[in-house]
Parts: C-alpha cells; sequence; structure tokens
C-alpha cells in the first residue's frame, strides 16, 4: 500500500457482496494467550512465526516498522516465548497490494496474519468477514478521535490505527520573500482566497524568484490513482458543511446541490491559471519532484513529505501549514486475518505496533502518529526503535536526517500543524463498495480536465446518477 491512498479498483457486484456478507463477521475478539486458544476460524491456535503483510515503509530499508517488529521480537525472546514476527512487504501498487490481501484472505489462506490495510478498505475487509473483530480497549480515549473513526465498521472494532496520513500545505518561504511577502510564515488561517493573493505575488515576481517557476501550486489530480478522488472530497467538504457521500451503513447519500457546491469549489482550486499544468498527470512522487525542483510555490502533500523535502530544502526555504478548507484523512490500521492460526498473538503484536511508545516511535521517522500522547506528553519517547538518520551521521560527518525537531525531539511541525490537521480532518465515504465509489467519482471528475468541460449543473446531475447506480441508496 502505498503511504498515501492508492486507487482502490476491482468493483465488487452485488451478488458477490452479498456472499460476503452472508458469510458473517463474527470474528471472535478474545484476547487471552495464545496457547491452546481457538481462532476466528476455529482451529486451535498453533505456534509459529506471525506474518504482517504491508505496504512499502517510506522509512526506507530496515525503516521503523521492521525495528519495532524486531524490537517485539527481542521482547518476546526476553520473556520466554517462542512467538516471532516478520515483516512482509507487498509489491506493486496499492491496487496491486489490495488485490493480494483479498486473494490470500478469501481462499481461507494462513499465509498472513496481521494485514495493513489502507483506512478506506476497512469496511470492505470487515463487512467479507476477512478480518476478526477485535477488543474494544485496543482503541482508547487517546487515540485521536478523528482518526479512531477509521477503525470500526457497524460500530464494531475490526482494525487498529497504525500511522494515520491528513492533506497539508507545503509552501516556499524563500519564494514568498523574493515576492515581496512580509509574513512568510503561514498559519491555520490561510484559506483559498489568500493562497490565490500569494500566487498572484509569485506570478507577479516570475523570474525573481531563485528557482524554475512555473506556477503557483500543484497537487495530485491524475484521475488514474486516488489523488483525484482525495482531491475532490476535500473541495467538496469544503464546500458544504456536514458534507457525507454515504450514511453509516456505506448507502449512498449525496445530492445534486451539495455535488454541485463541490464542483465548483474544485474547479476554482484548480484553474489553469494558477494550477501547474502537469499535475493532471502527477501523483505523489511527480509533485514532490516538481516542488522540490522548484517549479511550484505551493504544495498539498502527505506528512512524510516533512521529512522527505527537508534533505534537499532548509527549514528557511520550507514551510507546512494546515491545508485551507477540509483536509482528508489518510493511513493504514493493522488488522488480525480471519484465518489466523496465531489469533492472540496476533493481536499482541498489533497491540504493541500500535502502543503509546511505538507511536511516539513512528512519529519521530515521519510518519502521523495516531496516539495524542505522541504529541503532548513530553515525557514518553522512542526507547524501542531508533528512526534512520536521526542524530546520527554520514561518513563525512554530516547529518543524515535533516528535518527540524522540537525541544523534544519530535519533528518540528508535529503538535502546532499536524495534530490539529489530523483533529479536523474528514474521511473518505465509508462503504464496502469504496473501490466502485472511488472508480465513477474520478471517472466524473476527470470530465473537468477535457477540452470541453460540462458545467457543474450537468456534471453534478451525472455524478449523481452514477453514484446511485454504484452503491446502494437510502
Amino acid at each position: 500500500m502505498r503511504h498515501g491512498p492508492g486507487r482502490v479498483g476491482l468493483r465488487a457486484s452485488a451478488g458477490f457482496l452479498a456472499l460476503l456478507l452472508a458469510a458473517g463477521c463474527d470474528a471472535g475478539a478474545s484476547d487471552g494467550p495464545g496457547d491452546g486458544r481457538q481462532t476466528a476460524a476455529g482451529a486451535a491456535e498453533i505456534a509459529g512465526e506471525i506474518v504482517l503483510a504491508s505496504g512499502r515503509d517510506v522509512t526506507g530499508k530496515g525503516g521503523i516498522r521492521q525495528q519495532l517488529i524486531a524490537e517485539w521480537n527481542r521482547q518476546q525472546e526476553a520473556k520466554g516465548s517462542t512467538s516471532r514476527a516478520r515483516l512482509v512487504e507487498l509489491p506493486g501498487s496499492a491496487d496491486q497490494q489490495r488485490s493480494q490481501l483479498l486473494g490470500a484472505l478469501q481462499s481461507g489462506s494462513a499465509e498472513y496474519d496481521v494485514v495493513n490495510l489502507d483506512v478506506t478498505w476497512v469496511p470492505e475487509f470487515a463487512a467479507a468477514g476477512l478480518v476478526q473483530q477485535l477488543p474494544d480497549r485496543l482503541v482508547d480515549s487517546d487515540v485521536i478521535t478523528s482518526v479512531a473513526g477509521t477503525a470500526r465498521w457497524k460500530d464494531e472494532l475490526y482494525s487498529v490505527p497504525f500511522n494515520s496520513d491528513v492533506g497539508l500545505l507545503f509552501y516556499r518561504r524563500d519564494y514568498l520573500a523574493s515576492a515581496g511577502v512580509t509574513k512568510t510564515d503561514l498559519g491555520k488561517d490561510t484559506g483559498w482566497p489568500v493562497l490565490r493573493q500569494l500566487i498572484g505575488a509569485l506570478d507577479t515576481a516570475g523570474k525573481k524568484l531563485p528557482g524554475p517557476y512555473a506556477k503557483g501550486w500543484t497537487s495530485q489530480l491524475d484521475a488514474s490513482y486516488e489523488g483525484l478522488t482525495v482531491n475532490g472530497i476535500e473541495a467538496f467538504a469544503s464546500a458544504a458543511d456536514g458534507f457525507a457521500l454515504t450514511d453509516e451503513d456505506g448507502r449512498y447519500a449525496g445530492s445534486v446541490a451539495d455535488l454541485q457546491a463541490g464542483l465548483d469549489e474544485l474547479r476554482n482550486r484548480t484553474q489553469a491559471a494558477y494550477t501547474l499544468p502537469d499535475a493532471v498527470h502527477s501523483d505523489e512522487a511527480d509533485t514532490l519532484t516538481d516542488f522540490a525542483n522548484g517549479r511550484t510555490g505551493f504544495l498539498r502533500h502527505w506528512p512524510y513529505a516533512y521529512r522527505t523535502l527537508h534533505q534537499s530544502l532548509s527549514d528557511q526555504q520550507l514551510g507546512v501549514a494546515p491545508l485551507p478548507g477540509k483536509a482528508v484523512l489518510g493511513g493504514q490500521n493493522l488488522a488480525v486475518a480471519r484465518g489466523s492460526q496465531r489469533s492472540a498473538a496476533a493481536r499482541q503484536l498489533v497491540e504493541f505496533l500500535t502502543g503509546k511508545e511505538s507511536e511516539r516511535c513512528l512519529l519521530d521517522a515521519g510518519f502521523a502518529a495516531t496516539r495524542l500522547s505522541a504529541y503532548e506528553d513530553n515525557g514518553l519517547t522512542c526507547k524501542a526503535a531508533k528512526p534512520a538518520g536521526q542524530a546520527t551521521a554520514g561518513p563525512a560527518g554530516e547529518r543524515t536526517d535533516r528535518m527540524p525537531r522540537d525541544s523534544s525531539g519530535r519533528p518540528a511541525y508535529a503538535r502546532g500543524t499536524l495534530l490539529p490537521a489530523l483533529e479536523n480532518a474528514v474521511q473518505r465515504p465509508r462503504t464496502p463498495l469504496y473501490g466502485a465509489f472511488s472508480q465513477t467519482f474520478t471517472a466524473q471528475l476527470a470530465r473537468l480536465q477535457g477540452d470541453a468541460p460540462p458545467s457543474d449543473a450537468e456534471l453534478a446531475g451525472d455524478l449523481d446518477a452514477e453514484l446511485r447506480r454504484a452503491l446502494p441508496s437510502r
């Protein structure tokens, strides 16, 4: 799974979903020791290696996830337990990874015990009975409220937030200064009208800027993956208070009026006058490169970009602020496979990986932690792992991690910018048919990028009709 959202393909047919739902979601939430217990599939617990399947760790080879698992293994050995865990990173795109996980879990394979699911996949895997119901205590009041909402389906807990994500606004302080802007430290009050004014200042400065400036801002608007869905939901949620396209049961709950308001907002945000033309073909890596190379002054991206961009830009050059309007939650949650033969030990691993100290380690390494204590408790430190590059030096003595940190060792922006952004973020539609939703949504939004785009009213009507076909309606 890519760090940010990925395209979720494979439109589920109504018949297939009905069969999965008929299988039931009665996975046990037993929380006792592994020896002699019964798994959710009814077989006795057996000893063996716990396999956690996940997408690529953006902190690199031997990154923080692998270090946390290694620490859990050390603790198991120290107390005489035979339990050990192993991380398996799945190849390919997010779509391919989701397909691999679905195939393995639907077949009843015991290959994976724990799966790291994109937050949009949780309803699908839960409704299909592919992951176990978990004890409520695993998501306590320390978990950020908005993030905790990604862990459940039908009021039951099926996953535990591991690392979160939220849209942020990155900007070039040095560009603003060169354009004569006196306030180069943007705050939470920076709305889209102000952002457009700042882009106008950059456009006027033009060749005075210290780089190959082309256009004001860029984002992930490629319709072939989840980027356009995310940008669309952020625009729609910003245009209407309490905006929601699905209800708590995953049924379509939108209206043509709300869709039209959202389309107007999205169109305003992506006008050619200040959007880098390449944005319509760009994913996360493309936009990072364009921004780092100086082609644009503003970038919508995910928290891991904070560390990545600081490897080539100084704190005097790079700023970060909450995204104007509403920002979408991303991230991954850990779930226990229904067919796991080591369910109790797997739950213990999940509890360790999502505990307070592990979340602080994830935050220090550049992920968005899911627990308030990681941001607020100065007495909480990461002892279980050493984030790659932190307080280390290369062969020539230079620091290999240039990310600014506060006095407690957290990323400098974590408490003042990242945490409020997570707390105020919105979820994408929660439905077992998320793949069908996302395909339909982006296919319609992509029409805005054509040579003869439809009016907002026409597109809103078409989008409403298509979503009613793709999703069950109230």
